[in-house]
């Protein structure tokens, strides 16, 4: 099972807000998103699990990473 990290994120804002990632910040260290390789949702199911959005991006400093939105508390992780 993947562990989460809480993460700080700046987003583009286009038609709706935090489309996408733009930069994340982890261990005081800020990571500019050069692109994003993959992106998928996931849907109500499960209870158990939220509403997400997941993203797979490169950085330039190592990765690639999947970031998880969680759309209903605006919180976003880091997954490991």
């Amino acid at each position: 099972m993947a562990t989460l990290i809480s993460i700080k994120v700046e987003c583009h804002s286009g038609y709706k807000a935090d489309e996408y990632p733009t930069c994340f910040y982890w261990n005081e260290n800020r990571y500019d998103i050069l692109e994003i390789i993959d992106r998928w949702y996931q849907g109500e199911r499960d209870p158990a699990w939220p509403v997400s959005n997941y993203f797979k991006v490169e950085t330039g400093r190592g990765g690639p990473y999947i970031i998880k939105h969680e759309l209903e508390n605006d919180r976003w992780f880091l997954c490991s």
